[in-house]
């Protein structure tokens, strides 16, 4: 797990990890925006294969909002095209706004964002002039705490969060619609990610960390990772040797993808139940 620094795309992270671990088999799991920091999930090697999993993990963050001024992209990165004086708007009316915007919602994306139209970003289709309109998505905003309210200048309020949500919610739009919902306007100034899934700050290395210590730049290795993440199941040898193969084994009843050890404690593969059977969705053991 990487501290991701501001001013650096997810990709560029990525590229500095192939960099260190002398390998062009390295991914993310959950893009973060330029301006943001935080909890950036990097697979290496075989681990690359389990990061369609952690994408679809929950996270947390910590956020600040700005209520008085939108801005193009929602966030401070982007030119303001708004502003509304701010000041008059109460701690319960601010409260009020953030908390109709939890539980299950059906956000509409920042139209900056990564999502592709027609085979094309939305980020790069609005440079490019466009008008885009995304439609909405439903996302669970499990919690949504605010920490502090701060009136440091005169015609702005800045609203410290701290948010618990599902993959794909956008807390840019959380700020833009807290911020509609008060009539004033909205944007994010801060954001960072605190935890995906179990993984969470507190184990994350900054780039310079990891410089030191390269190309050894793997903090958890593909078995232990996997027991964090999965739920576990371990197989017998004769269980062990079929599904390293691709066969299925019985079901035992465990929800949803988890994990399978072999005696000697090594992941073998992802697997999922159905009809009375579990079947890989990815082997991860040498045949």
């Amino acid at each position: 797990m990487v501290d991701k620094p501001g001013g650096m795309t997810s990709h560029d992270v990525v590229a500095r990890l192939r960099r260190l671990a002398r390998t062009r088999r390295v991914g993310h799991g959950g893009t973060l925006d330029p301006m943001a920091t935080g909890v950036l999930v990097i697979g290496v090697g075989r681990a690359t294969r389990l990061l369609t999993y952690v994408i679809g993990a929950d996270k947390t963050y910590a956020a600040t909002i700005r209520l008085g001024q939108s801005t193009v992209t929602d966030d401070a990165e982007g030119d303001v095209i708004s502003t509304a004086p701010a000041g008059g708007v109460t701690d319960e009316a601010i409260r009020a706004a953030l908390a109709a915007l939890t539980g299950e919602i059906d956000q509409v994306p920042s139209a900056v964002s990564a999502i592709k139209i027609n085979g094309q970003r939305a980020y790069k289709r609005v440079r490019d002039g466009e008008s885009v309109d995304l439609p909405a998505r439903r996302v669970t905003v499990s919690r949504l705490d605010v920490l502090a309210i701060r009136r440091d200048q005169p015609d702005l309020v800045d609203v410290d969060v701290e948010v618990a949500c599902s993959t794909g919610t956008y807390i840019r739009a959380i700020a833009r619609d807290a911020g509609l919902a008060l009539q004033v306007g909205g944007h994010l100034t801060a954001l960072r990610r605190t935890a995906v899934g179990g993984f969470t700050l507190a184990e994350a290395a900054t780039l310079d960390e990891l410089e030191q210590r390269a190309p050894e730049v793997v903090d958890l290795p593909l078995a232990a990772a996997a027991a964090r993440f999965f739920t576990r199941r371990d197989a017998s040898p004769d269980e062990a040797k079929v599904l390293s193969h691709g066969g299925p084994l019985d079901a035992v009843g465990h929800a949803g993808p988890y994990a399978v050890f072999d005696p000697a404690g090594q992941l073998i593969a992802i697997v999922s139940e159905r009809a009375g059977r579990a079947r890989a969705e990815i082997v991860l053991a040498p045949a």
